[in-house]
């Protein structure tokens, strides 16, 4: 190949993949992979000089805009790092430092460094005028973003205004948006319901967050921030990044806090040594570490080129990834009748646990990846939590290694499966398919919707196996002989499950809706739809004009909600639900009539953590419709304190001022008509 033809080759390689990443934020290498086809672009043009163009990858820092939010120019570039793989990229990166400072007559010995856990979330640019917020700004390309300021606002973590010391003048304050882990299972669980595909990780799930047009959607997806860089255009900057990083913190900034001044390159290294393993601790995903020349007169010396700072550099952790022997390609059956493929491997261990499962994604994915079973492939943990496999290893592919072939039956109950023309997914259509409806009253049961302590997998698949449940209603009508009779059932573990399943019945209607697993209708949704129609029954006969003005109500969710109910089984099985004392009508209906609407007047909630079924807001919504006041902070008046996972220092207050402490259930006991025990001080 002809230097031109091997350059434009590269260019065109490198502009696919920066559109996959930063446009639709769904890459088909790794950074690494990317990395070297950058590597091997800049070697090619440094031979070709000639050849070197303005629009190559090489010049300019990477990505560009997305559609639909105003471009904004930066008013000093957003540069990007150099990476490291290694001990040896690193101490060569320590060794130019050094050489460059003593070529300009500073002696450098063991030069002063800062380490940084790499944040692996979405660059933001933050303006502060006066002490408030004015402005989001993505990275973009570098030197133009998109203002996302009313998605910025959104993060709880990012304050809106800054204390008075700092209230005059001009700051921009830069730092990286993340999602928790927890958040980033949450939404794929919800992307699921939707039948949507799920995020690969954490990041891409950010980088869609905030490029989301309706900010109430990226307020519920839970995103946070850390903050790294202070820009002060009054310029009274600190001497050090050290310094900076506390003021940052002084200001009410969330800067990640395990960073680490380090003296000399080794301890840099033992820093990175360090972070390998411990990084799986952290409730945030991070695949590195950020290395920044401590003192800044120095940085002004070493400046930078036009792609990177010379005085900062990423240290990559290896993938974490394994090869194995994909044994064969299997499909699953879900509620929503989808076929999905996965693989089923042999066993391997990876990032601490063994895989003998990873998903494959759709029939599409695997031919266009060309993954056959028998293949030797490569695997790794996307955003280190799902297993996926990422490349067959087609050098030791065996001649016997066929390609494989989406079975045209439903392996469960036999019947054709089903591809509509604008779709990649394959479905059976049974609804009696025994795959389907294990899986629909697994999700019947779970946290989000009905919330049946107890009713897991194992029990689901009894229940079904033993015939004693054929559809959702039979729930309520269990006996204790019956559940007696099953494997591993005892009469207390009977009598609990039938509480929980009696409990169930004054659920929130919202929750059933939910429950009943119509096609594209999530929590929110549903929440939206029984808000709007006050019951099931007047959702049963609203025609789609109707739903469609349903503020948040798209054609296609109102189109899927209509189809569902026009089935006649559904509203016989809505029906029977109803018959067994199944709520199906909104509080607002029924109970503000009997004055139950007032139930919880005159009490003030707070609410800390995250709640293991409920979104805060749906919890707030709750109280308020049922009379009560939710409050940001704890004080002396406040009556519960709403506790969930990872409570903040709300907590620690109510402790301290003797507020009542409650969990979810005790919530939900509250809204039900019940007085919630709690503690009166955790």
């Amino acid at each position: 190949m002809k230097p031109a033809e091997r350059i434009a080759d590269l260019r065109a390689r490198i502009r696919h993949h920066e559109e996959r990443y930063y446009i639709l934020n769904d890459p088909e290498i790794s950074d690494a992979e990317f990395d070297a086809l950058m590597k091997e672009l800049e070697a090619a043009e440094g031979e070709h000089p000639e050849l070197v163009t303005p629009e190559s990858p090489t010049q300019r820092v990477g990505g560009r805009p997305a559609e639909g939010f105003v471009s904004v120019a930066h008013e000093s570039p957003m540069l990007s790092l150099d990476n490291s793989y290694n001990e040896d990229e690193l101490s060569a990166f320590d060794d130019r430092l050094r050489r460059g400072l003593a070529d300009d007559g500073v002696a450098a010995t063991d030069l002063d460094y800062v380490a940084e856990l790499k944040i692996d979330g979405l660059s933001i640019s933050l303006t502060y005028e006066d002490g408030r917020l004015v402005r989001g700004v993505t990275r973009g390309d570098g030197f133009r973003g998109e203002d996302v300021t009313s998605n910025v606002r959104t993060i709880r973590a990012i304050p809106l205004t800054l204390p008075g010391g700092a209230a005059s003048g001009r700051l921009e304050i830069r730092g990286e948006v993340y999602l928790p882990r927890t958040m980033f299972e949450r939404i794929n669980h919800e992307r699921e319901d939707h039948d949507e595909p799920a995020f690969a990780n954490p990041r891409n799930a950010a980088a869609g967050t905030m490029r989301n047009l309706d900010p109430r959607e990226v307020a519920r997806r839970g995103l946070s921030a850390f903050v790294y860089q202070l820009i002060d255009r009054r310029g009274d900057v600190a001497g050090r990044h050290s310094e900076m990083l506390t003021r940052l913190r002084a200001l009410g900034f969330p800067v990640e806090p395990n960073w680490r001044t380090c003296r000399g390159v080794e301890a840099v290294l033992a820093y990175c040594e360090e972070w390998k393993e411990r990084r799986r601790s952290l409730q945030f995903d991070t695949d590195g570490v950020v290395i920044k020349l401590d003192e800044l007169a120095l940085r002004e010396r070493v400046g930078a080129t036009a792609k990177f700072p010379r005085w900062a550099i990423a240290f990559k952790f290896p993938p974490e990834q394994a090869t194995t022997t994909l044994l064969k390609i299997e499909v699953n059956v879900g509620r929503t009748g989808a076929v999905t493929p996965y693989a089923v491997l042999e066993p391997v261990r990876l990032s601490g646990s063994t895989i003998q499962m990873a998903t494959l994604h759709n029939e599409q994915e695997i031919a266009r990846r060309d993954i056959r079973p028998g293949d030797v492939v490569l695997i790794e943990k996307g955003g280190e939590v799902i297993p996926k496999v990422v490349k067959p290893v087609v050098s030791l592919r065996g001649p016997d290694v066929v390609p494989w072939k989406m079975p045209k039956e439903c392996p469960t109950c036999g019947s054709q499966l089903h591809k509509p023309e604008d779709e990649v997914v394959w479905r059976c259509v049974n609804i009696a398919c025994p795959a389907r409806f294990r899986r629909s009253l697994e999700h019947f049961a779970s946290r989000r919707a009905m919330n049946i302590e107890g009713l897991g997998e194992a029990l689901v698949a009894q229940l079904i196996g033993a015939g004693v449940v054929k559809d959702f209603a039979d729930l309520y009508r269990l006996t204790s002989p019956q559940l007696e009779a099953l494997e591993r059932m005892g009469r207390k573990s009977a009598q609990n499950l039938l509480e929980q399943i009696d409990r169930s019945r004054g659920n929130d209607p919202w929750r059933l809706l939910y429950a009943l697993g119509v096609r594209h209708v999530g929590e929110r949704a549903a929440q939206v739809l029984l808000e709007s129609c006050g019951s099931v029954e007047a959702l049963e006969d609203a025609p789609v004009e109707r739903l469609t003005e349903i503020h948040e109500i798209g054609p296609v969710l109102a189109a899927s909600v209509r189809e569902y109910f026009d089935e006649p089984r559904n509203r016989q099985l809505v029906e029977r639900l109803r018959e067994a004392g199944v709520r199906t009508v909104a509080p607002s209906s029924t109970e503000e009539a009997t004055g139950a609407g007032d139930r919880l007047a005159g009490r003030t909630f707070v609410i800390t953590g995250t709640l293991p079924t409920l979104s805060r807001d749906a919890a707030s919504a709750a109280i308020a419709a049922l009379g009560g006041k939710v409050a940001t902070s704890v004080s002396k008046n406040t009556s519960y304190l709403v506790v969930g996972d990872e409570p903040g220092s709300k907590l620690d207050k109510a402790r301290a001022l003797g507020v009542r402490t409650i969990g979810e259930p005790e919530l939900l006991a509250l809204l039900a008509g019940s007085e919630a025990g709690g503690d009166q001080c955790l």
